[in-house]
């Protein structure tokens, strides 16, 4: 998963990586948000889910205490973080910020 991992944040797009967990109930809200933001950016974002409990590596590589969190990745580098839910219109403006 970690070359994998690298690959997808050193790519030439924004990247949005959603640090999730199966039993977190606001990251249940988190998921049809982040299927809002895609529909309406399409290409200009890719977004990504990764399960803190089965990549404990990666989320300690990127200090994820709880979650969700979210992570934007611009040319390989961390450009915003947040944890909690955000809201469709909320996301999209950050997004579009970078």
């Amino acid at each position: 998963m970690n070359s994998s991992f690298s690959k997808m944040v050193n790519s030439n797009h924004r990247v949005l990586i959603d640090f999730y967990a199966d039993w977190c109930g606001p990251c249940k809200m988190l998921a049809p948000i982040l299927k809002q933001v895609k529909d309406e950016l399409g290409d200009d974002i890719k977004i990504f889910k990764i399960d803190v409990d089965k990549n404990p590596t990666i989320a300690g590589r990127y200090q994820v205490r709880g979650v969700p969190t979210l992570l934007l990745f611009k040319d390989g580098n961390t450009v915003w973080r947040q944890s909690g839910v955000l809201q469709k219109n909320e996301l999209i403006d950050i997004i579009r910020r970078f």
